[in-house]
């Protein structure tokens, strides 16, 4: 049984199970310390989930944590892929309720993927990624959510003139949040394609509706720090060279670091200010049957490494060590399923040229259909 076979097997179940997102929540709440999401904290994550539909549970969700933030606050990401389920239920919303804005985003961008001979689809398949700013809110209401497409079907790789596919995946998400088209906008972004050394990848491209506009772009692959910063001072990057160094430095002296990635924020106007980095100690391949399993100390040298920055909660990181575990087996009314738990990445975050935030992205994988 392939993925997509074990995904759709996966769906009929939950669909069998009912309810939403937040029923399917609130029995792995004895997995999440309070430390890391807080009790009211965590009321917030099941409100917004509440609106989401339970079968969304057949592909992967979790947090984003911020381990410098002293309250136990989270973000809540989840994924969806048309053609599903999950996709129809919020087709169906689209058309009964004008005012429900993240339906009809979604909508815009199915019906892009789901066109014939789509090319968005040729380049990023049927699927996307949702990030519900439920933690980093300024109010109580679940705020449109960030939308991801990543390049897995087609990937764009620097170097190889794939300009036409970065457009094509800019304007379907441009489209897709109801803004108009900026032409110095997608100048920009094509430039910061450009500007990408030969094996290096743009891993994800990234709109949030509810923020101040801006495409976030994840590229991924440096393999030395002179290429991530000579990349850095040809794509315009306002902050200074030095200060990544410094921070990549001290890593690089406190454990092995394969590959380096950045995420940037292109603007009409050029980049923003902020720089995330996402230091790899562990090569992720989107294709690979294994890309959701860790091994129980894979992180642990990174961890460590981590401890040493000021920045970071001591209890937080202890907290967040406690997250990876062995495959977990469940039992529900519709049968037998699997729990993954794991660390996807840690996002180290450079604003006024110093290390201002570290977030750590965490997943969990259920699947009815896979046995270990």
């Amino acid at each position: 049984m392939d993925i997509d076979e074990a995904v759709s097997v996966t769906q009929d179940r939950l669909a069998e199970e009912g309810g939403t997102m937040a029923d399917l929540l609130g029995h792995f709440r004895k997995w999440i310390s309070p430390i890391l999401v807080g009790g009211p904290e965590w009321e917030r994550i099941i409100e917004c989930a509440r609106k989401l539909p339970v079968t969304m549970g057949a592909l992967p969700f979790g947090f984003e944590l911020p381990l410098d933030e002293q309250r136990p606050v989270a973000d809540f990401g989840v994924s969806l892929a048309s053609g599903t389920r999950a996709a129809k239920c919020f087709r169906e919303r689209a058309r009964s309720d004008e005012t429900d804005e993240t339906a009809r985003t979604i909508a815009r961008l199915f019906g892009q993927m789901d066109a014939e001979h789509s090319p968005l689809r040729e380049i990023v398949g049927r699927k996307v990624m949702l990030e519900y700013d439920v933690g980093s809110a300024r109010d109580s209401e679940c705020s449109r959510p960030g939308m991801f497409l990543r390049p897995g079907e087609r990937p764009i790789i620097g170097a190889r003139g794939q300009e036409n596919d970065v457009g094509v995946v800019v304007d379907a998400l441009v489209s897709s949040a109801g803004w108009e088209r900026k032409a110095a906008e997608r100048e920009n972004v094509e430039r910061a394609y450009l500007a990408q050394p030969e094996d290096t990848r743009m891993d994800s491209f990234g709109v949030f509706p509810s923020r101040s506009r801006a495409i976030r772009l994840a590229i991924m692959g440096f393999k030395a720090q002179q290429e991530l910063f000579s990349y850095l001072e040809e794509t315009g990057w306002p902050g200074e060279i030095p200060a990544v160094d410094s921070v990549i430095s001290r890593f690089r002296e406190r454990v092995n670091i394969v590959r380096t990635g950045a995420n940037i924020d292109v603007r009409e106007e050029g980049l923003g200010p902020t720089l995330g980095l996402t230091l790899i100690v562990k090569q992720r391949y989107t294709k690979g049957s294994r890309y959701w399993l860790d091994g129980l100390t894979d992180w642990d040298p990174f961890l460590e490494a981590l401890s040493h920055e000021d920045v970071v909660v001591p209890e937080k990181l202890a907290a967040l060590a406690g997250w990876v575990s062995r495959p977990t087996t469940l039992f529900a009314k519709s049968g037998r399923y699997v729990l993954l738990r794991g660390i996807h990445h840690i996002k180290l975050v450079i604003s006024g040229n110093q290390l201002r935030k570290a977030k750590a992205y965490v997943f969990m994988v259920l699947s009815g259909a896979v046995s270990f």
